[in-house]
């Protein structure tokens, strides 16, 4: 068999519908799982959890009942659920992301994280520490493995996470550690309060029921009987932050038309800033009236959904170890810009984003996992389907993504005519104006849709979508009828 990702990451979903859950007392559910592994000569092999043994892992079937003494060096592994990480197995049972370096395989696909806020995307910092090129599945078969493992998912995130867990070996930042001289008592009542009331939980804010859920979220460690936050804790809920973590909060400028401009520094509590900035801009951007209901009614011209989702995702997917940057959200007249330190995380990247297609994956798990259940980001995603729905829905560009180092940088248009220059626009004819709008609010395009949707032949909409080229607005991808001119 030829080398081909997309079929290769089908068949794991495939044969993952086959697992066989093992029965459990405690009613706990047991994850569906295939694996494919894919042969230089050609050949694959597949497994799927509990195939040959009652809870045998898929990697672990695959790899050492299947292919056990074989030479695995070029192979590639392509499996439905994130490898577990080390210390995630008990004892003398080792993990099956440690099983695929010793196999010394060196590129794996994989479906989903493992949904447990405590061990999400270990398994796979672990491979990437040890020289494994990990991509990840595409979204649609992304989607298909999380709706498969629904009742997996919402245990594992309930799930109280027991001793072992806790003293994991493998991590993603240092911010998973206790800060110096941060107790309890620095972390912000009203930010403890507004996580409890959006999340819907039950148990009062500092009491021990709502402590131990802090403690299973990474949020807070225990030593003997005190409680001390995070980083990410203090990230969160601190009443001070930037105390103790100069980088943290947001950054806020407006400029007016006029050339004056207004500042706000966002310093509070991470859960309290999307709230802050709403109340900041929402008697300050200019609003329309809408008028396509029976009673008229005063909306912003950018739905706020978006501004909040581009400051969420900001916030929540930073690198936070870069200290020298803050989080920015730039106003001006026609755009909205939203700046986070640090490259798009591997192996997501930055043209994945562009498309709105970049698979699921967070960079500081714990952060989102609170802001998702909060209903505030999207649960496993980057906001990509709001920003791309709402932006269509409003008829507006398509919100673009640029690198400017050390930012990553969302740009989100204001009005149709804001993602064009006015040295650009001089050099359309009204047509083409037309045009280009209906095109920045698809970002691809074959010539015979564009052709359909501006209502012209198709000889003028190939002249232009090439002059769009020779302006390095779009560019090609493909050739002959099969065509598709993408906006750059």
């Amino acid at each position: 068999m030829i080398f081909n990702a997309r079929k290769l990451m089908e068949q794991a979903v495939k044969v993952m519908r086959e697992s066989i859950p093992e029965p459990r007392d405690d009613g706990k559910a047991s994850p569906l799982v295939g694996a494919t592994l894919w042969k230089p000569d050609g050949s694959i092999e597949t497994a799927y959890r509990g195939e040959l043994r009652q809870g045998d892992h898929a990697e672990f079937t695959l790899l050492e009942r299947k292919n056990q003494n074989k030479k695995l060096d070029d192979c590639v592994l392509f499996s439905t659920l994130e490898p577990c990480a080390p210390k995630a197995r008990k004892f003398p049972k080792i993990g099956c992301a440690e099983r695929i370096v010793l196999t010394r395989i060196k590129k794996v696909w994989v479906g989903m994280e493992d949904p447990d806020p405590m061990v999400d995307r270990k398994g796979i910092k672990y491979l990437q520490d040890h020289g494994v090129v990990v991509q990840m599945f595409d979204r649609d078969l992304q989607d298909e493995i999380r709706k498969s493992n629904s009742k997996f998912i919402e245990q594992a995130m309930e799930r109280a996470a027991d001793e072992e867990e806790k003293q994991k070996i493998v991590k993603l930042s240092g911010f998973e550690d206790t800060v110096a001289a941060v107790n309890i008592v620095d972390l912000s009542q009203e930010g403890l309060d507004r996580y409890r009331t959006l999340a819907k939980i039950k148990e009062n804010v500092g009491s021990p029921e709502f402590n131990r859920r802090l403690l299973q979220q990474g949020l807070l460690k225990k030593e003997n009987t005190t409680y001390s936050p995070t980083g990410f804790g203090v990230l969160l809920f601190g009443k001070e932050p930037r105390s103790v973590m100069p980088q943290a909060g947001l950054l806020g400028t407006i400029h007016y038309p006029d050339g004056t401009e207004e500042t706000k520094n966002f310093e509070e509590s991470m859960v309290l800033i999307p709230g802050q900035v709403e109340q900041w801009l929402s008697d300050k951007l200019p609003n329309v009236i809408d008028r396509s209901k029976m009673q008229r009614q005063i909306v912003s011209p950018l739905p706020f959904e978006m501004i909040r989702e581009a400051v969420v995702n900001a916030l929540v997917h930073r690198d936070y170890d870069i200290r020298q940057a803050k989080c920015q959200l730039v106003v001006t007249k026609d755009t909205i810009t939203v700046k986070s330190p640090g490259r798009p995380l591997a192996p997501i990247t930055l043209e994945q984003l562009q498309a709105f297609e970049a698979p699921m994956l967070s960079r500081n798990p714990e952060l989102h996992y609170v802001f998702a259940c909060m209903d505030m980001a999207e649960e496993r995603g980057l906001g990509l389907k709001t920003l791309k729905k709402r932006a269509q829905e409003f008829g507006l560009p398509l919100p673009r993504y640029t690198w400017d180092n050390p930012y990553l940088i969302l740009t989100l248009y204001r009005n149709q005519k804001a993602s064009l220059s006015a040295d650009v626009q001089a050099l359309l004819a009204k047509a083409e104006i037309r045009g280009w709008l209906w095109l920045t609010t698809k970002g691809r395009t074959k010539s015979a849709d564009y052709a359909k949707a501006i209502k012209v032949d198709i000889r003028t909409a190939r002249r232009h979508l090439n002059h769009f080229a020779e302006l390095k607005l779009i560019h090609a991808i493909g050739s002959g009828p099969a065509t598709e001119y993408e906006v750059i």
